[in-house]
């Protein structure tokens, strides 16, 4: 009787032990680390004006995954190639939601555009269209035609500007205005007037883009969203704007924002400037204008402008995402509707990743790095993103931002207004990462045919 008890016993305890085993290997995984922040603020009090050395600094002390309370609203961080893989590769399906802001939410009509969308069958369907109606190959060779004159247009105009101080942001936001449209809309507007609505325009997008990125209390404090403390909804007439305004917006700002980049750095880095001369000069010619059947053969044209969105990605923490069902990341819980930031600048000033990342160095991109592309393949390389939430004008961005600086470069010589200047090449953090004072930039002309620039 006592050996049978002690069977039983024995027998019990063993299966209370495997039952207790197979419950603690389904217990949810703990939230990253983090910092600890105030009741009710969360981490807000603590966030300084330069988020993205602050984050990176953050990554530094609690590692690659890390989150933080901005109010009651969970955010997490992440900035590590193999953690950015799971979210946007392994598990993109779950995080391609976007988690929108109220203001982009009133803007587009509750998020009615290929940005701010959430993940659904409409979606779907408009970045399908404007894929396959826009950014499919034959469509960019068809437009050619539309990008060729607008560029040739700029350096006509630019060559009206020689010996006098020129804003490239707003040079290369106009040229990409009137391509965009011309695609769209198939015509533009010309002379005094063309200047005038781009320029509102310029001021329109800039306005709207800040706005996106403009933190706002129900951001952080969902359950206020009703009140609209602070007017968003109230004044969506200064903001609304249709899918179309948003392509444009898109493919405007962050590229011109990334020619002024290119510029500057190559302002900056004389070295730099005269490898692009020789090679413009051995593939284009002293007696021709750049045509995109040049493209393929500027092979450190293409490294610059690769080198430019390492150290200056055009949406440095991408477009926030929002896990549709709790996931696990490196281990780690991330809740439902929770935050997900991709930290791209810091992963793409990694030194554990490039050599000497502060660095402008195009030569990178010619050596270990010259598979690199911009498709979102290469997890330590998204300037545009990856996964189905990759940046859908990229095909024409990519061309663009090519053929206009070395159109640029090509056509003129550029130097800073005053003599012994120092160029500032700080950065204004925000949805879009800026310049934090305009280039503005002296041409002379390079070409001895004048008629190239009429």
């Amino acid at each position: 009787m006592n050996q049978f008890y002690m069977t039983t016993l024995s027998v019990s305890v063993l299966l209370i032990s495997i039952i207790w085993y197979i419950k603690s290997l389904r217990k949810t995984p703990p939230l990253p680390p983090g910092p600890r922040g105030l009741p009710i603020l969360g981490y807000l009090p603590f966030l300084g004006k330069h988020l993205l050395h602050q984050f990176t600094d953050l990554g530094h002390k609690y590692g690659p995954i890390y989150k933080l309370y901005l109010g009651n609203k969970l955010w997490v961080v992440i900035s590590s190639p193999s953690l950015v893989k799971e979210v946007v590769r392994d598990q993109d399906a779950v995080f391609a939601n976007r988690d929108s802001p109220v203001a982009a939410l009133v803007g587009t009509y509750g998020g009615n555009d290929i940005a701010w969308s959430p993940y659904n069958s409409q979606w779907r369907a408009m970045r399908k269209i404007f894929v396959q109606e826009m950014m499919n190959n034959r469509s960019l060779k068809e437009s050619y035609s539309l990008r060729k004159d607008e560029v040739r247009k700029t350096i006509t105009h630019v060559h009206t500007k020689v010996g006098k101080p020129v804003d490239i942001g707003e040079l290369s936001f106009r040229t990409e205005l009137n391509v965009i449209r011309n695609m769209l809309w198939g015509g533009i507007i010309e002379g005094e007037e063309g200047k005038r609505i781009g320029a509102e325009f310029r001021v329109l997008i800039s306005k709207i883009v800040d706005l996106f990125g403009k933190p706002n209390i129900s951001d952080f404090y969902p359950v206020l969203a009703g009140l609209d403390i602070q007017g968003v909804k109230k004044n969506r007439w200064k903001i609304i704007c249709n899918p179309w305004t948003d392509t444009v917006s898109g493919g405007t700002d962050t590229t011109a924002t990334t020619v002024e980049w290119a510029m500057a750095e190559l302002m900056k880095n004389p070295d730099s400037m005269a490898k692009a001369h020789k090679e413009l000069f051995d593939v284009v010619g002293s007696d021709n204008m750049i045509e995109e059947s040049h493209m393929p053969d500027l092979k450190y044209l293409e490294a610059v402008i690769k080198e430019t969105l390492r150290l200056h990605p055009a949406v440095p923490l991408l477009i926030p995402r929002s896990p549709a069902k709790s996931s696990t990341i490196g281990g780690y819980t991330i809740p439902k509707n929770s935050t997900v930031l991709i930290n791209v600048w810091s992963i793409q000033r990694d030194p554990s990743i490039w050599d000497n990342p502060d660095e402008f160095k195009p030569e990178r991109f010619l050596d270990d790095n010259g598979n690199l592309d911009f498709k979102g393949n290469h997890f330590h390389y998204l300037p545009f993103g990856s996964g189905r939430r990759v940046c859908a004008g990229m095909p024409l961005a990519e061309r663009m931002l090519i053929y206009l600086v070395a159109s640029l470069v090509h056509s003129f010589e550029w130097k800073l207004p005053t003599e012994g200047e120092t160029l500032d090449m700080s950065e204004r953090f925000g949805i879009v990462l800026k310049k934090s004072t305009p280039l503005f930039a002296v041409p002379t002309i390079r070409l001895h045919d004048s008629n190239l620039y009429m």
